[in-house]
């Protein structure tokens, strides 16, 4: 069943404050068997902003919602609007030492695995290996009709060639990829259909309101199952598509660690949140191990 999206969360209790102590981080990558869970978090530092971070886009922005975009060819044109010109950005977008951290850990083998919640694909553009997209990815499209998938930048071609002149300046841009205009902005844009049926075309992405593919969230289950922890870098958990693995997690003795400025829906569960910068915490803690990053990092299938 599909429900309104979840797009706030406020404790309820009083929550154990943050520290800015690492150690506890790098104690438990140093036994290994370390699952990572990524959110929005720990790719502001390219260039992407969060939902609810300080500055976060949900201040201004509603994300699209499965039952929206397929209600009607106003939303979809709206969507397809935003995101075509949002993707010239989002497209570019290269890892942070976050995500460098984060491949570095897995190449010395520290890691049982990384889950994200986020559609940038930056964890494999620094290097990371069997990165399991909870929410699918932005760089490919597919077809609600006939389930066809193809590249994004096929589908960006297109929309160029059917919509010459289109060049807006946007306010913003946001974690899903899209840009911030107006109705007036968007009006005349031209969305086009599959190509093999005629068919919606959407992002291979999960939208707000809609359910995550059941053998997807089993095969993160399992990969919970099969850690000896939990650490949550950069994501809120505000909602559930994340915080059952935490549950999961906690439910099972698995230590939980949470690298996140902000308190998070899942603090309740964790032995620690380490309330510091991604990029920093994850570099000091590479450094207290022993691990460098590699500095470099390719972008995003070109738009």
């Amino acid at each position: 069943m599909r429900t309104r999206p979840t797009l706030s969360w406020t404790p309820t209790k009083d929550l154990p404050p943050g520290t800015t102590d690492p150690q506890p981080v790098a104690d438990a990558l140093r036994t290994g068997g370390v699952l990572v869970l990524s959110g929005a978090g720990i790719s502001t530092e390219s260039g992407i902003p969060d939902y609810r971070g300080e500055g976060g886009s949900l201040s201004r922005h509603t994300p699209m919602t499965y039952q929206d975009f397929t209600g009607g060819p106003g939303a979809r044109r709206r969507y397809w609007a935003r995101s075509h010109l949002g993707w010239r950005t989002f497209g570019r977008a290269r890892p942070n030492a976050g995500h460098r951290a984060v491949a570095a850990l897995g190449r010395h083998g520290l890691l049982a695995g990384v889950i994200t919640q986020n559609v940038d694909g930056l964890h494999q553009a620094a290097g990371s290996a069997d990165v399991v997209e909870l929410h699918g990815a932005l760089d490919r499209v597919v077809c609600l009709g006939c389930g066809a998938r193809s590249p994004r930048r096929e589908l960006a071609r297109r929309l160029e060639e059917a919509n010459a002149g289109f060049e807006p300046v946007a306010a913003g841009l946001n974690p899903d990829g899209d840009a911030d205009l107006t109705d007036e902005q968007v009006e005349g844009f031209r969305v086009v259909p599959c190509t093999l049926c005629g068919g919606i075309l959407k992002p291979d992405v999960v939208f707000f309101g809609e359910t995550v593919p059941a053998a997807r969230v089993e095969h993160c289950r399992e990969l919970v199952r099969e850690a000896a922890s939990l650490l949550i870098l950069g994501s809120s958990l505000t909602v559930m598509s994340g915080l059952r693995f935490v549950r999961q997690a906690a439910q099972a003795g698995k230590p939980v660690l949470i690298v996140n400025r902000d308190p998070t829906r899942g603090d309740e569960y964790a032995v620690t949140r380490v309330a510091l910068p991604l990029g920093q915490t994850l570099t000091t803690v590479a450094g207290l191990l022993g691990v460098p990053l590699d500095h470099a990092g390719s972008s995003l299938s070109s738009p």
